[in-house]
């Protein structure tokens, strides 16, 4: 029995845990590693070679209620129930937990130690070291399947936004840049070795990616999406999916993957008045011609895992109790058959937020019934569910639909097999020489260049250049970031490739806010007397240079997520803050070419910065290479191919802003200019591209027939580079309202000078249709103009006829 002394299989595991060598960690070990003792007949649910279903059903059936809602709750700031100091204690965890726990939330962090406090934040006193996490999950995995009475491993998941939130692990460009690129090949080659670091310690499960469309810059949280537009962003997220899961519909995860979270279902991109958690005043037709269509993109075409509710409400109704969106429309409509797990205290907000649940018990009432699987992060409101189940105010079998669905996760990952990370493994894969690599690949084709006067490219000798500003010398990662084991400022990546053909001088400018600890609740901003004589002492030190390359923007303070009232993220200023425009001015009244390197979570919609620099190289948060790829763009090393996956726009008046708008928005303003500074899709280059019209293979087609559009792209400039060819329609007239414009196709190209190409995308009944008045999916009969181009404000079209 899994309490008996266990020697013989003590002697497999050592022996399966050398097995893991590949760079994966991931592989299947052989049946018996972890299971009955030898000599005695394995019960159905230890037989991997049967199907999923059915091992769930049988071990279903063995389980009392306490374990089925068990494998419900999760423990962090609980691990504290189950650890002496940092590490893993069996004795307390049996103590506390006798009949197993299901999920623990992030091993790789220090919650629950002693002193830890919330384990938030950049520093590495926060987070384990790769050896202690492997270590801490493979003791939690031994206590689990050895001690106790079923033996059932234990989930462990961690944040993967833009790399694995742990110590070493490589950081990538944040999401909103990886959106830029255009390049869903490069969105997979990133995921996938996200999944492969992330695995190796023993970990199967990630909450990203975060395919909510977007459409406020107050909102802190924009940094963490793939932009404003539906097509875009269920592209990338399919790609995202694919590249931590692995490709198409399975049962079983492959080595070296991990399951994928969508988040977060929905609506949550564009909260009232740009606060986090706000309602969504968004109507059911808004909800399914723009925020339901990526999700569903990734349900439909992947085999994704789990699926995260929203904070906020619609119509009323919060996410998280939201029955006909998690259990019509997801499960119903498109066909989920993962779980569905609760954001960071979901279900107790139906209480203490939303005020829909009288107490917890309610709370978890309501979140089971709606189809919620598992309750994150500790499992508050579900631990509740044992004591209603046995009086009576729970049906059981909603405990076990949702238990089964956790059991079936865990199957579906190959932990009855092998639950294990491998030490050995993750240093040796972690931020190796092939992720750095591809984090510096990553990071190039990242960059936007927005504007530019010719001073761009800048030459790699002659006389003296400023790097100043408060972004300048340190490499910002954004949220959800941790400690990699290296990090490139821009003055680094400068001073590397030009330091010694070129005078560096530098001056930190501006400090923007007081403090660069991103956990902090209170954020002040710096003071404004002392970045006025930094400024001045900037003037002084650029005075002499022949060009300034200024890095400003944003820190990991001035936009974030607001998770609390005592921590907040959103702002009503969408402007630089922090004496920045009047660091920008001042050196401005210098005469010199000014180029600005926009390092920052937000849309740089900065008026002044916008009109009067010499270039503007939007850089996001670039990743752990970024100052690298960022020197080299800037000295023409690197041609910058990025768009902008969002609109920029001049002022947070303008709010809500997106391309693919109604036709009787955009009307006008007083005093003020309507149009945006920058549009969706923009992006140039240093060379020069002509994208023609698109050319069809039929001028009429049936509501279920194809068209091809083929389109030409030249190169006609003097250097190599890529262009993002982009596809939208728009429709002549239909039975409702619908955009503008609406991309529907996009394919980044590199060409060399002179080159020319012929990019083909095939357009079907998915392409054109639509919800009509009966709120029926249909092709409407029809003209729909087809057109192509560099981005959404410089298109050429033709006809199609439909019907």
């Amino acid at each position: 029995m899994p309490g008996e002394p266990q020697r013989g299989r003590r002697v497999d595991r050592r022996r399966a845990l050398s097995l893991l060598s590949s760079a994966a960690a991931g592989a299947m070990l052989p049946a018996g590693v972890v299971g009955a003792p030898r000599g005695l007949q394995a019960p159905a649910y230890r037989d991997r070679r049967r199907p999923v279903a059915e091992r769930v059903a049988d071990l279903i059936g063995r389980m009392t209620i306490e374990e089925k809602v068990g494998q419900m709750i999760a423990l962090w700031a609980t691990k504290s129930e189950i650890m002496d100091g940092l590490g893993f204690d069996p004795a307390k965890a049996s103590a506390s937990y006798p009949n197993g726990f299901g999920q623990i939330t992030r091993p790789s962090d220090k919650r629950g130690a002693p002193g830890a406090g919330d384990a938030a934040g950049g520093t590495a006193a926060n987070w384990r070291t790769p050896d202690e996490t492997v270590a801490f999950i493979n003791a939690v995995q031994r206590w689990a399947t050895e001690q106790t009475r079923l033996g059932i491993p234990v989930l462990f998941h961690e944040e993967s936004l833009h790399g694995y939130m742990a110590t070493d692990a490589t950081m990538f460009p944040q999401a909103i840049a990886l959106a830029g690129s255009f390049d869903t090949g490069l969105m997979r080659d990133v995921q996938s070795v996200i999944a492969r670091e992330v695995r190796v310690r023993g970990v199967p499960y990630v909450l990203s990616p975060v395919v909510d469309i977007v459409r406020d810059p107050r909102w802190g949280r924009i940094e963490e999406t793939f932009g404003e537009d539906p097509y875009l962003v269920g592209e990338m997220g399919v790609a995202a999916v694919e590249g931590l899961q692995g490709p198409g519909k399975f049962e079983r995860l492959a080595p070296g993957k991990v399951f994928a979270t969508l988040k977060h279902m929905t609506g949550h991109g564009q909260p009232e008045s740009g606060v986090n958690v706000g309602p969504a005043q968004i109507s059911e037709r808004e909800l399914r011609e723009n925020f339901f269509p990526p999700f569903r993109e990734v349900v439909e075409r992947t085999s994704i895992g789990a699926v995260m509710p929203s904070y906020n409400e619609i119509d009323g109704v919060p996410s998280h109790t939201n029955g006909w969106l998690l259990n019509d429309v997801l499960r119903g409509e498109w066909g989920f058959g993962g779980i569905v797990a609760s954001d960071y205290g979901g279900v107790n907000e139906l209480d203490t937020i939303h005020h829909v649940a009288a107490d917890l018990e309610e709370a978890a009432r309501q979140a089971l019934a709606a189809g919620v699987d598992c309750e994150l992060p500790d499992g508050m409101a579900y631990r509740t569910l044992v004591g209603q189940a046995k009086a009576g105010k729970v049906d059981p079998a909603l405990i076990d639909r949702a238990a089964g669905r956790m059991l079936a996760i865990k199957f579906r990952a190959g932990l009855f097999e092998n639950p294990y990370g491998d030490t050995r493994a993750a240093q040796r894969i972690t931020g190796d020489r092939a992720a750095r690599a591809l984090a510096l690949t990553a990071a190039r084709k990242s960059l936007c260049l927005l504007t530019n006067d010719g001073t761009l490219p800048l030459a790699k000798a002659g006389g003296t250049i400023a790097v100043i500003g408060p972004n300048a010398a340190i490499a910002r990662l954004g949220g959800y970031s941790s400690v990699p084991k290296q990090a490139v400022s821009l003055l680094d990546g400068i001073r590397a490739l030009v330091g010694k053909r070129r005078r560096i001088v530098t001056a930190q400018g501006v400090f923007i806010t007081q403090s660069e600890d991103r956990s902090a609740d209170e954020i002040l901003l710096a003071d404004p007397e002392r970045n006025r004589a930094l400024i001045a002492e900037a003037v002084a030190v650029a005075r002499d240079a022949e060009v300034i390359v200024l890095a400003i923007g944003d820190t990991e303070q001035t936009s974030r997520e607001g998770f609390a009232k005592d921590h907040l993220g959103d702002r009503t200023d969408i402007d630089l803050v922090g004496e920045q425009n009047e660091l920008f001015a001042a050196l401005k009244t210098l005469g010199k070419p000014i180029v600005v390197t926009a390092i920052n979570g937000r849309p740089p919609s900065w008026p002044l910065v916008a009109e009067q620099a010499s270039a503007i190289l939007e850089c996001w948060y670039a990743g752990q290479e970024g100052g690298t790829a960022i020197a080299e763009a800037l000295f023409g090393e690197v041609n910058p191919g990025a768009k902008l996956p969002v609109t920029v726009i001049r002022n947070e008046g303008q709010v809500p802003y997106f391309y693919n708008h109604k036709p009787s928005a955009r009307r006008g303003y007083l005093f003020d200019d309507i149009a945006p500074l920058w549009p969706f899709g923009h992006g140039l280059s240093y060379t020069h591209f002509e994208v023609a019209a698109p050319v069809l293979s039929a001028a009429r087609i049936g509501p279920d027939g194809t068209v091809t559009a083929s389109i030409d792209v030249a190169n006609v400039g003097d250097r190599a580079g890529d262009e993002v060819v982009q596809l939208y329609i728009r429709r002549v007239s239909a039975s409702v309202t619908q955009p503008v414009l609406e991309l529907k196709g996009f394919e980044r190209v590199t060409l060399k000078p002179g080159e020319r190409r012929n990019v083909r995308f095939t357009l079907g009944p998915k392409t054109f249709r639509l919800w009509n008045k009966q709120m029926r999916e249909v092709v409407e009969p029809g003209s729909v103009e087809i057109l192509s181009g560099p981005s959404s404000a410089s298109l050429k079209g033709t006809m199609l006829q439909i019907g």
